[in-house]
């Protein structure tokens, strides 16, 4: 498609196609709404089942898919695979209101092959509010066209070029201070080069991610064993979704997992995750280091927020803090690993390839931040080195 050519009604020829799947016609109506706003989305399908979304996905081209969980005929869970199965790079985000058993659905949905989730406002008052969700909805819908198109090879809209999101060329990885060209699609005319590892021990495991991050902790938690250190975590997630995620976390981990709780004392072979709503930083109290919950504003759009952890953690730590930036879109983390690095820290980031957006990884790595890139399938084993290395 010729990418300066529009529609009667503005949009680009190739803006993002998403369908939106909710038994509610209301709903439909409103996100409807919401996403037609934006001149690089275009809303093609809007039905009211998963077997409806099934049938038209078979006939239409379609990017992203807005799957709605409790539906009648056939719910959001039972689709999934069925619509994945049609179209293998369609991406898949599951809408639904915010309790804890369609959060659980929603962790279960991530493992089956949906990109990302979206918690609903409770009623369609509250979502034509809903200034966070909109912003939120939108912004994950375009982030993931731009991964559909990627692996379609087919155009972005002609206005999102630089928008972040994610593309499915290999990304450079591990070789000490190499200096090679970034992915094409996203950060076009920056190259990633690498640091030199720290040769200090760290003290403590930071990580940050967003869409696509529970799986890809999940193999990096579940795969590094058990390590002196704590582990913290900010992942960007709601508040009922993040007392889940700590729960799957501590099943698949060799390590307990927990929602940080303020005023909680550290412990090593510990893992925290902040909880939704709120930032977690960190201070230092004589010889431990002391969780603190805050409701600051949010910053990059989120609460919990990367960069705040990170910036907190590198006073006490300085150079002993490694750091992992996984799969998410925008660039938290970014400034916060500049902080890092500045201090003497390590960072390491997903590779592209492996990551379900590479916005936020992408961010540090173009950065000159990292000292390795890597799949995500390695980042344990490396971490491990690491982190049981003799302390310099």
């Amino acid at each position: 498609m010729n990418t300066s050519t529009t529609d009667k009604g503005g949009k680009s020829d190739n803006a993002y196609r998403i369908m939106v799947v909710d038994d509610s016609a209301v709903i439909r109506g409103l996100l409807t709404r919401i996403l037609e706003g934006d001149p690089q989305v275009s809303v093609v399908e809007s039905v009211s089942n998963g077997e409806i979304a099934v049938k038209r996905l078979e006939s239409q081209k379609i990017d992203v898919v807005v799957l709605d969980i409790e539906m009648p005929v056939m719910d959001g869970l039972t689709a999934l695979p069925k619509l994945l199965q049609v179209k293998p790079d369609v991406q898949v985000i599951m809408a639904s209101t915010l309790t804890r058993k369609n959060a659980e659905i929603s962790l279960k949905a991530m493992r089956l092959g949906a990109a990302d989730y979206i918690p609903k406002p409770t009623s369609s008052g509250e979502l034509t509010k809903a200034s966070d969700f909109k912003h939120e909805l939108v912004a994950k819908v375009k982030a993931l066209g731009q991964v559909a198109r990627a692996s379609q090879k087919a155009p972005l809209p002609s206005a999102a070029k630089t928008q972040q999101g994610a593309a499915t060329t290999p990304s450079a990885q591990r070789s000490k201070e190499a200096s090679v060209a970034a992915p094409s699609s996203l950060y076009p005319s920056k190259t990633i080069t690498l640091r030199k590892d720290a040769i200090t021990k760290p003290d403590i495991l930071a990580i940050g991610s967003s869409t696509g991050g529970p799986q890809a902790l999940f193999d990096v938690l579940g795969n590094l064993g058990t390590i002196t250190q704590p582990v913290v975590i900010t992942q960007h997630m709601p508040a009922t979704f993040t007392a889940l995620l700590a729960e799957h976390i501590a099943r698949v981990s060799s390590m307990p997992s927990k929602e940080g709780e303020e005023g909680e004392i550290l412990k090593g072979g510990h893992i925290y995750l902040a909880p939704g709503g709120y930032h977690m930083v960190f201070e230092k109290q004589g010889v431990n280091t002391v969780i603190r919950l805050n409701q600051e504003p949010p910053e990059n759009f989120c609460r919990p927020a990367v960069d705040p952890m990170l910036r907190s953690l590198s006073k006490i730590y300085g150079s002993r803090l490694l750091v992992l930036i996984l799969t998410g879109m925008g660039s938290d983390g970014l400034r916060g690993s500049e902080v890092v690095t500045a201090a003497g820290g390590s960072v390491i980031a997903q590779d592209e390839q492996t990551s379900v957006v590479w916005g936020m990884p992408g961010a540090v790595a173009t950065a000159g931040l990292c000292s390795a890139v890597l799949p995500i399938k390695e980042m344990a084993s490396n971490v491990r080195q690491l982190v049981m290395r003799s302390a310099a």
